[in-house]
């Protein structure tokens, strides 16, 4: 069976409870958290919110679909045309990656042309893929074409070094 990674539309401020309810279904999934930092003027709170909201990604093959669906608070899938959305290894990866290492992460919309895939495979800053990591001044950006989304975040001043993020070298652009 082969299994790919999916996202599930929830209800509004489900996604926790969601995951909860896949777990208990030993079905795994993933829903990535943002780290806000809020600076007051006597200390700084971290508070953790849903990266994307009312998203949950599960790694399943096509017969678990329906479990999928019979679950509390999932509205679906997410359809890509008239398919459930698959979602690279890598991306999720990646997620994982940017989102233990930044904080305050924003997420800004990026049009998903089936066309431009074959552009991007020939940029040399991406690889086969379809990482892509661009790093300006102080933000780091990353791009997520299977989602059709841009994770951006500020660089820290101390720690420059953006080899040590989990990024793989041959996708860096500054």
């Amino acid at each position: 069976m082969k299994k790919n990674w999916y996202v599930i539309h929830t209800k509004t401020n489900c996604e926790k409870k969601v995951a909860g309810l896949l777990a208990k279904k030993k079905i795994e999934n993933y829903y990535p958290l943002n780290r806000i930092v809020i600076s007051a003027p006597t200390k700084k709170k971290t508070v953790y919110l849903p990266l994307m909201s009312s998203f949950v990604f599960v790694h399943i093959s096509d017969e678990e679909m329906g479990a999928i669906k019979n679950t509390n608070f999932v509205i679906n899938f997410v359809y890509w045309l008239g398919k459930p959305a698959v979602i690279q290894q890598d991306e999720i990866v990646n997620i994982r990656n940017f989102t233990n290492e930044f904080y305050n992460i924003k997420l800004e919309r990026k049009a998903v042309n089936p066309n431009e895939f074959a552009k991007i495979i020939t940029d040399p800053h991406i690889d086969v893929k379809g990482k892509f990591i661009s790093v300006k001044n102080t933000m780091i950006r990353l791009w997520l074409p299977s989602l059709g989304y841009m994770m951006i975040a500020k660089l820290e001043k101390s720690n420059f070094d953006i080899y040590n993020y989990g990024f793989e070298r041959s996708n860096l652009v500054s």
